[in-house]
């Protein structure tokens, strides 16, 4: 494969409001920058009230012709948008990368992990189908239908600007509401390419919007009478926070918080696939991952086998720009970051703990100005100690060692975080015990990153979810609709008089 193609943008990125790009009353930029070269790319225009206000009416005004349209024709839009999708996929990857940071090749799996959720929407049809009870009582029946919500709006984060997005809106369309969607500002470009793409599709103008922004846009969805349901990735602070906010106007909301997702190493497992799996996991998109493994736990003796060859691996990754073939970690999203990750390294040395290989002072040839921190790897660190408790964000992998199964057990079901673990062992009924017992939403065996499939649902337990329902698969349909039951009877079958008694099947 020749090299990929670098994204190329110097224009503000503005707002899609009601079918088109627009700056709207907002006044006030941030900078977008270029992760890999430090330097500004360009600015992204935040929402004022008024803005909001604007997708909102734009998306009120469109959704009842939408929500009327039968689910097939639905279906079929988003199924132009799929092929269009697949066909703009190294675009989309591209300016991932470059306002991002992750590696081109991973750039290119978040958009194809968010095109299996738009593959998943297509088949809406079979998933709104209701329940039908004949001769319920007598002369009546029963039906339930599921119907759309109206407008509801997605807050996402940075380190997956196309794939988390697509966590929400497919579902959310197919299931015939308007929605608006509100993304980082660090990466904003990948937003409005989508919009554009779902316009091609065919989809009427003001059913997607797309609000640029920051805390003045959220409060604004969040406060907003029309705006019925808010879906949310990101930090457990601001999840609690949209959670509670939301609730407090009345809205249903979702909101998927932090992690600090274990890996379980037992002694009997094939130390070449942990190891790698380890690797790959913590220190894959630069550890920027919500399912990222951070904390990994060394049960028995294998901590003096694995740490050693941890080590190695972690000093030998290729630390580049992304858009570089053989890069294996790009850059930290911005320079603030960067700076957050290596202060929670200074902080763990002082807790401590061993540090086997330091991260800090990367400089990549050609690139001294970039955001680049290499992977740092922590051992004999201690459950107390900030760095294992608390979600850093970054290339930092901790090492816990405990003397049994029973032991790593408790260490995981102790942290308030809630949202993937793995387990790497040969022993089966050691496997099949973890996976019942651990308090987490999302568990992998022999599997580093257990993301589930688009038709499963995306979800942690604990501190890291806020509210009933996962994210996408049936989870999704049922989070964007509200059940209806109707009873019914024909005239035929009245005129009994009236009847005071609940009706009953005798």
């Amino acid at each position: 494969m020749g090299a990929p193609e670098a994204f190329v943008q110097t224009a503000d990125v503005g707002h899609w409001i009601g079918g088109s790009r627009t700056a709207g009353h907002s006044t006030r930029r941030q900078t977008v920058w270029n992760p890999a070269t430090g330097q500004a790319a360009r600015q992204v225009l935040l929402a004022e009230s008024a803005d909001v206000q604007a997708a909102v009416a734009a998306a009120h005004a469109a959704q009842p012709a939408w929500g009327d349209m039968p689910p097939i024709r639905r279906a079929r839009v988003l199924n132009a948008f799929l092929g269009l999708l697949n066909q703009h996929r190294d675009s989309l990857a591209a300016a991932i990368t470059a306002e991002h940071g992750k590696v081109f090749s991973d750039a290119q799996g978040e958009v194809t992990r968010g095109i299996d959720v738009v593959e998943f929407a297509c088949g809406v049809p079979q998933l709104l189908k209701g329940d039908f009870s004949d001769q319920a009582s007598t002369g009546i029946d029963n039906w339930t239908m599921r119907q759309p919500l109206g407008v509801v709006a997605g807050i996402t984060p940075f380190n997956f600007p196309c794939m988390v997005p697509m966590w929400m809106f497919p579902l959310a369309l197919a299931c015939g509401n308007a929605f608006i969607l509100k993304p980082s500002e660090r990466d904003p470009s990948a937003s409005v390419m989508m919009a554009e793409l779902l316009q091609q599709a065919g989809l009427p103008d003001g059913v997607f919007n797309v609000v640029q922004g920051d805390k003045v846009a959220v409060d604004a969805l969040l406060a907003h009478p029309d705006v019925r349901a808010v879906s949310f990735v990101g930090s457990t602070p601001i999840a609690q926070y949209i959670y509670e906010t939301g609730a407090h106007h009345g809205k249903r909301v979702q909101a998927l918080g932090g992690a600090k997702n274990h890996m379980v190493v037992m002694p009997d497992a094939d130390l070449d696939q942990a190891v790698d799996a380890l690797v790959g996991s913590a220190y894959g998109s630069a550890g920027e991952r919500c399912m990222a493994i951070s904390v990994v736990v060394l049960v028995g003796d294998v901590a003096d086998r694995i740490v050693p060859r941890l080590a190695e691996r972690a000093r030998a990754l290729k630390v580049k720009n992304g858009m570089e073939a053989d890069a294996e970690m790009g850059p930290i999203v911005t320079r603030e970051a960067r700076d957050r990750i290596e202060g929670y390294i200074a902080t763990g040395v002082g807790e401590g703990a061993q540090l086997v290989v330091d991260g800090r002072g990367c400089r990549v040839p050609g690139h001294e100005d970039g955001f680049f921190t290499g992977g740092t790897l922590f051992d004999h660190v201690q459950p107390g100690m900030r760095i294992y408790r608390e979600e850093i964000f970054g290339p930092v992998l901790v090492c816990l060692r405990v003397k049994d199964f029973a032991h790593a057990l408790e260490v995981v079901n102790g942290h308030e975080f809630g949202n993937g673990v793995s387990i790497f062992t040969g022993d089966g009924g050691a496997a099949r015990e973890f996976a019942r017992r651990v308090q987490v939403g999302m568990v992998g065996v022999n599997v580093p990153i257990p993301v589930p499939m688009a038709w499963q649902g995306f979800g942690g337990w604990k501190r890291s979810l806020f509210g009933d329902m996962h994210a996408y698969g049936e989870e999704g349909v049922r989070f964007y609709t509200r059940q209806k039951s109707v009873m019914q009877r024909w005239p035929d079958s009245i005129g009994k008089g009236a009847e005071f008694a609940i009706p009953t099947a005798v």
